[in-house]
């Protein structure tokens, strides 16, 4: 049986591979991984292409851009795109297929075409935005009322970002005195870890909303590929759906990201921010000025008309105290008259009331009754009213009109 080493058909492989597949080819695949060997190092990349549903892989390889390539397709990429090339974006690469004897088959790149990721970019970006109106949430935001005076803000930014200090500033020094609470929930404002850390700090927020006003999401400047992390389909429903009016403020002057198309309303940078909610007390102060000032002159007005008025009825005053006078004095006599009618029938029909009362008792009186040969009988002081309540030996006194007759039971 003839045999051949590893290394040897490592060479027939390689060798295959560079007569079958000559020259470069453009190749569509999706970046999973990535990592650049140090600053100005060769950049390594794990290309991928996965099924429609990107649940499952199709094909890996690995990738290869060497240092001097890397330099300008990076500056390149940048610059037309405004983003970094980063894992999960789609690339067209323009490759050259190896095969190594030791680190097996490879793909060596030598250029990439920007115009189909920023294609890819703008595909995803109207996929998510078609999402959210599906889902019916694009305009759920922008429904709810702003505060009248919203002084107390709920700021979501990085502590160390220029944004966030001008912001605070513009509050904090405006000329017309206004006073507002802000409390920062500290978030990434770029990076990977954007999405999460944002909508953390949006459910801290949710959980004390009773305390805020208006939630105010800010960044200082950047590069606008530092803004792609705002093109997010989570963090886009956690702004849509939030109970409280949301500013975005992340200071670029490209088209809106989602977030700002979700957003109560978008400003440019964090300073227009400020003076959007500046702007909105100073128009609810005046608003309270002018009618406070309304009901001052109302009620000046209204003070003179009564004076007016009182002059006038003071005028006729003692007039209609003298007619008072005479109605009053004339309906005093009538009640006095009626009143010594009705005293007097009762003091009539209570002495009659007595009469009768005196008659009663005089006609019941015990000495009348013995005066007409009536007697009365005793026993111990009380009254005999009935044979049974005697017994053989009892002393009863019999009482007459002219005296009295003791007796004993026998």
């Amino acid at each position: 049986m003839e045999s051949v080493t590893l290394l040897e058909l490592s060479k027939l492989i390689a060798g295959c591979i560079s007569g079958s597949l000559p020259g470069t080819y453009w190749v569509q695949a999706e970046i999973s991984s990535m990592n650049i060997a140090g600053a100005g190092g060769h950049c390594y990349l794990e290309l991928v292409q996965k099924d429609p549903s990107g649940r499952r892989f199709l094909a890996k390889v690995k990738a290869n851009v060497w240092a001097s390539i890397w330099a300008r397709l990076k500056v390149r990429f940048e610059q037309s795109t405004g983003q970094y090339l980063q894992v999960g974006m789609k690339v067209l690469l323009q490759v050259e297929v190896q095969y190594h004897e030791v680190y097996g088959l490879s793909l060596v790149v030598y250029d990439i075409d920007p115009t189909y990721t920023m294609g890819d970019m703008a595909r995803r970006r109207r996929e998510i935005l078609a999402q959210l109106e599906a889902d019916g949430v694009i305009g759920l935001n922008r429904e709810l009322p702003m505060p009248m005076v919203p002084q107390r803000i709920a700021i979501v930014s990085s502590a160390t970002a220029a944004g966030y200090g001008d912001f605070c500033n513009q509050l904090d020094g405006n000329p017309y005195g206004f006073r507002f609470t802000m409390q920062l929930f500290p978030a990434l404002m770029q990076g990977d870890g954007t999405e999460a850390s944002v909508i953390q700090a949006l459910n801290a927020i949710a959980r004390q909303c009773d305390r805020w006003d208006v939630v105010v999401i800010i960044r200082g400047g950047g590069s606008v590929s530092e803004l792609s992390c705002f093109d997010s389909y989570m963090m886009a429903m956690n702004i849509a759906n939030f109970p409280l009016p949301v500013i975005t403020g992340i200071g670029h002057e490209r088209d809106d990201t989602v977030c700002d198309v979700v957003a109560h309303t978008k400003v440019k940078t964090p300073t227009a921010a400020a003076e959007l909610l500046l702007a909105k007390v100073l128009d609810s102060a005046q608003a309270m000025e002018n009618l406070a000032r309304r009901m001052a002159q109302a009620l000046d007005n209204r003070m003179n008309v009564e004076k007016l008025r009182l002059q006038s009825l003071a005028q006729t005053i003692p007039s209609l105290f003298l007619l008072l006078k005479e109605k009053q004095e004339k309906k005093l006599d009538q009640i006095w008259g009626r009143m010594t009618w009705a005293v007097e029938r009762m003091f009539t029909e209570q002495r009659h009331r007595l009469d009768m009362i005196g008659q009663k008792v005089e006609s019941a009186n015990p000495e009348r009754i013995l005066a007409r040969g009536y007697s009365i009988t005793v026993k111990d002081g009380h009254a005999v009213t009935s044979a049974s309540a005697l017994r053989k030996g009892d002393v009863i006194t019999t009482r007459l009109a002219d005296g009295t007759i003791e007796s004993i039971i026998n």
